[in-house]
């Protein structure tokens, strides 16, 4: 017999063998026939996999993250399947499970693969699911692996093979089709009832340019057909969200092939939206006692150096930038928080003065490569609203507690309110990835642990996802769509300091190491607007709108009353324009409409003769004939509603 441990404490004893199905069955019936995957020991394990050791079972159904990556993985299995069917002699590559769906990278040869092939593509695959066939996970000697590859004329999956060993080598099996595989299946390919391809694009093997360019066949399935339905209702929903398509309709920010790619222009009204978010910060930091800097866009090389970064991005920054004078080199600032480390250093500082707080939105930049830039959320120069604080040991508990709270803030005020805590930690597996003291990681992470505890957070604990000179709470916020994003990030570090030999005189009169924490609630300017945009569909909160209310005039002779209107809106700090072409009021309101203006302020005779204003609101709702007080106090609450305060 074994002891099973459940996550919920509860340990089952069982007999040697059983496998997570058996263990499920023993449960409920109702839980045996949804279970579609499992990890035992932190290992994921297939459904039919025996247990022969005490150890810890999760099972997992369609509903958790991890069934649904089995299932997608399983169902990538069926699509190589389908696509050897559908087009002999093609030479399949690898083919994971991503967080929406799956890809397999194919060598087409001869063939050539569009979008006029995905209906074909989706029903072989759709008659292969429904023939019920069993995931089979075998090993396979590194020998036999090779010789069948060969038989194959797999270069690919030769190359693979051949950095593994015995031991580790496991081909999947289902229905006629084998796959090199680690494993983690679903039971059998009947449960994938909803089946979709949903693009094709180009992709280097194994991410090298250098290396044969493949054809990624990007797909999704499902349990049911409705969840399918949903989800292609949900893409419907994402691409009219595009903050690319809806920064040109609202006139936001644009991109030059003269300027460079990956360098955002930002027009007058997304200059007033950023400075209105970048306000919106600063007036929260002033109270929260923090000094705002300026940096540099540059810094000498070894600046970089010094802090790693250069050792760690340098392939990733722009090269060097090489002046007249000898072996002196500058490169451009990839971080801010070297910078900041410089600035701290200026002065001597006692155990008195700290914490010390700098603040600034700095620009920074990173060579993305061309194919990974997307709109705002991926560019090569972006403004950070970058924070270091330097403090006591004993200080960094109510320090990082602090910075918590003004995230909090920033969320609140924007309508982010589903979200997850991520303390991104070590991958004690890869020591290499990091630098600083071990035990100074030990403290960072502790720290950020119990900070996150006692805050009440919600949240995952995620190895390997730390930065390389300290750990981080990272905010992970689902937006309106349910799509998860990576918003706001605190990181702790003790590494830095030292590096930079940074010190502070304690009340035992000897110099000691502040601690430094790293704060970015936005993450990047560009990104967090791209962000905001598609999770509110332009519909920004009130307070952020860079245009409230439009004023139109019923015809020419009621333009004078318009100015009038207009000029109490800004003595009331109401933000407005005047809409005075020679068009009809329809118009101009369904114009003012896809602007996601929020208010049109219709005015005519009626409203010039009552000293009023017609308000409809954008939706179509009708506030009817009102006074311009009534309407800056509806302003008023309508802000105050939404924007917290701090």
């Amino acid at each position: 017999m074994i002891k099973i441990t459940l996550p919920d404490g509860a340990v089952k004893e069982v007999e040697k063998g059983t496998t997570p199905f058996a263990v499920a069955q023993s449960i409920s019936e109702g839980l045996a026939r949804n279970v579609i995957s499992a990890k035992f020991n932190d290992t994921t394990v297939e459904t039919t996999t025996p247990l022969t050791t005490d150890g810890s079972l999760t099972l997992y159904t369609w509903n958790d993250d991890e069934g649904k990556k089995a299932f997608w993985h399983s169902s990538s299995h069926i699509l190589a399947q389908a696509l050897e069917e559908l087009y002999p002699g093609i030479k399949l590559t690898i083919g994971p499970a991503i967080e929406n769906g799956f890809y397999y990278d194919v060598d087409f040869g001869e063939h050539t693969i569009s979008d006029k092939d995905f209906e074909k593509i989706e029903t072989k695959a759709l008659e292969i699911a429904r023939g019920k066939h069993d995931f089979k996970l075998r090993e396979v000697s590194k020998a036999d692996a090779l010789a069948y590859y060969k038989e194959e004329n797999n270069e690919y999956k030769i190359e693979l093979i051949e950095n593994l060993t015995d031991g580790e080598i496991t081909f999947c099996d289902h229905s006629t089709f084998t796959d090199l595989c680690r494993g983690g299946h679903i039971p059998n390919t009947g449960i994938v009832k909803a089946f979709k391809i949903l693009s094709v694009a180009g992709a280097y093997w194994r991410g090298d340019e250098n290396n044969p360019q493949l054809t990624r066949v990007y797909g999704i399935s499902f349990p049911k057909q409705k969840d399918l339905k949903a989800y292609l209702e949900l893409l419907e929903e994402a691409k009219k969200r595009d903050h690319r398509k809806l920064g040109k309709e609202l006139e936001l920010f644009t991109f030059s092939q003269k300027v460079g790619q990956g360098l955002p222009l930002w027009l007058p009204k997304g200059a007033a939206l950023r400075e209105r978010l970048e306000d919106f910060l600063k007036k929260a930091q002033k109270k929260a006692g923090y000094e705002m800097v300026v940096t540099p866009h540059i810094g000498q090389k070894e600046l970089y150096v010094t802090s790693g970064h250069y050792a760690k991005y340098g392939e990733d920054s722009f090269q060097p930038i090489k002046t007249p004078k000898e072996d002196e080199e500058f490169l451009l600032k990839p971080m801010n928080c070297p910078h900041h480390c410089e600035v701290y250093k200026n002065s001597p500082w006692s155990y008195k003065d700290l914490p010390i707080r700098y603040a600034e939105f700095g620009t920074v930049y990173r060579y993305e490569q061309s194919g990974e830039l997307h709109g705002l959320t991926r560019v090569r120069g972006f403004t950070q609203d970058d924070a270091h604080i330097f403090c006591t040991p004993d200080q960094l508990d109510q320090e990082f507690k602090n910075v918590i709270d003004l995230v909090l803030y920033v969320f609140g005020s924007l309508g982010f309110e589903n979200f997850t805590a991520q303390v991104s930690v070590r991958d004690l597996n890869n020591p290499d990835k990091y630098i600083g003291k071990v035990e100074n990681w030990e403290k960072a992470e502790q720290a950020i642990i119990d900070a996150a505890k006692d805050k009440g957070l919600n949240y995952v604990i995620e190895s390997g996802e730390a930065a390389f000179y300290g750990p981080k709470l990272d905010f992970m916020v689902k937006d309106a769509l349910g799509r998860q994003w990576q918003l706001g990030t605190i990181q702790v570090d003790y590494n830095l300091p030292e590096r930079f030999d940074l010190t502070y005189k304690g009340s035992d009169n000897e110099l000691h190491r502040p601690v430094m924490i790293h704060r970015a609630p936005f993450g990047s300017m560009e990104r967090f607007i791209a962000i905001l945009l598609e999770h509110t569909g332009g519909n920004f909160p009130l307070w952020l709108m860079p245009q409230q209310c439009i004023v139109l005039p019923v015809s020419e002779k009621h333009e004078n009353y318009a100015q009038k209107v207009l000029n109490s809106f800004e003595n009331h700090e109401i933000r407005a324009l005047i809409d005075n072409r020679n068009e009809t009021v329809g118009k101009k309101i369904r114009e003012a409409e896809l602007k996601k203006i929020p208010f049109m302020i219709i005015v005519g005779e009626q409203e010039e003769a009552d000293n009023t204003i017609a308000v409809r609101k954008h939706g179509g709702e009708d506030l009817g004939s009102i006074t311009i007080e009534d309407f800056s106090d509806l302003i008023k609450k309508e802000i105050n509603s939404t924007l917290k305060s701090f």
